[in-house]
């Protein structure tokens, strides 16, 4: 039977697709709407992490598949966004930052098949901590551009002003959650190289 701890990260899972949906509609409310959902999402990840820990029920399939859903989260939100032409979220940072999610996803698939999970490290973490405070801006100053449009007199002029003062952010938290992002992929690498090694076969043709 599953555990409550491990429903809630599958139910982030589900909330990040319903997110998307909801950035890709051209329509202030539905963006509003969008940024309530990952707010709800992004604190399940603390949420099903304390549970588990509290009632004992820290399992394979969390641990494995509860990073995995946090990065589902993330890149859906930034897929979104790189359309969004007002917010100007760099495709190149996007794209390193999906690169990365990938390879270290695929180095925890090779250690799962080992017989080894790979536990989260301080770098990770830390990044995904980078990352979700990233979108959570990035909706801050989509929510004030469509305000704009929500509001008048001298409260479209105060978020018109907040918007403008604000919109190189997206750009340059994309730009600097990419970089940290890296960082910690060359964490990983290099505390599981002899894994890497010894699955690509290289350890076996020194012998």
């Amino acid at each position: 039977m599953m555990t409550l701890a491990n429903k809630i990260t599958l139910s982030r899972a589900a909330l990040s697709i319903v997110m998307f949906l909801f950035i890709l509609m051209p329509f202030a409310w539905a963006r509003l709407v969008a940024t309530l959902i990952f707010i709800v999402a992004a604190s399940t990840d603390w949420v099903d992490g304390k549970i588990a820990r509290q009632t004992n029920t820290i399992t394979p399939f969390g641990a494995i598949v509860d990073p995995f859903v946090d990065k589902i989260l993330v890149s859906a939100a930034l897929f979104a966004f790189v359309g969004i032409k007002e917010l100007d979220v760099p495709v190149w940072a996007v794209f390193f930052i999906l690169l990365r999610e990938l390879m270290i996803s695929t180095l925890r698939v090779i250690a799962a098949l080992e017989g080894k999970v790979m536990a989260a490290e301080r770098w990770g973490k830390f990044k995904t901590v980078i990352q979700m405070t990233t979108v959570g801006l990035i909706f801050f100053v989509l929510d004030v551009y469509h305000l704009i449009g929500l509001t008048s007199g001298c409260a479209r002029r105060f978020f018109t002003i907040t918007f403008y003062t604000l919109q190189q952010l997206p750009y340059a938290m994309t730009a600097i959650a990419a970089v940290i992002t890296w960082i910690s992929a060359v964490s990983y690498l290099k505390n599981n190289w002899e894994l890497l090694e010894k699955s690509w076969g290289i350890s076996a043709c020194k012998k």
